[in-house]
């Protein structure tokens, strides 16, 4: 399966219109990533502070298809895949009650945090992309088979 978060959208993730504000989708699918990085056993502190290298977010894209609205239980499935040695891409399904909402993707570069320069994945993370895209077909594949 891939992995999935569950969220309920607060009064702070909306706007004046009472729907998720757009900037706050991109941050929810950041919360899905950091979550599926530690089911992943990876330490979210030593990933995030003062480490040697860095994963910036090069590039986003958001459909959004229905409004979410504060109180909505959302259900976040992400879907890491490996572009290259030094890049990956995540792509994130946002459901309301089995009805997709929203898709999103973010594009992640891996960078030496000191020259600033691209490098190589570190096997910690072409271990997390392996393990859940390994997850996500072994999903696709049991779909199929039910839709036959």
């Amino acid at each position: 399966m891939p992995f999935t978060y569950n969220r309920t959208v607060r009064f702070q993730d909306t706007d004046a219109a009472g729907v998720v504000y757009f900037a706050n989708v991109l941050s929810i699918c950041h919360e899905a990533y950091e979550e599926s990085l530690e089911a992943s056993s990876i330490n979210i502190k030593d990933f995030f502070t003062n480490p040697s290298v860095a994963f910036p977010i090069v590039h986003t894209s958001v459909d959004f298809l229905r409004p979410m609205f504060g109180g909505d239980k959302l259900l976040i499935s992400l879907i890491p895949q490996k572009l290259g040695v030094d890049k990956f891409e995540i792509t994130y399904e946002i459901m309301v009650a089995e009805v997709v909402v929203a898709k999103a993707i973010t594009r992640h570069v891996c960078i030496d945090v000191s020259s600033r320069s691209k490098q190589e994945l570190p096997d910690e993370i072409v271990q997390w992309l392996e393990t859940n895209r390994r997850d996500a077909e072994g999903a696709e594949r049991r779909r199929s088979r039910e839709i036959m």
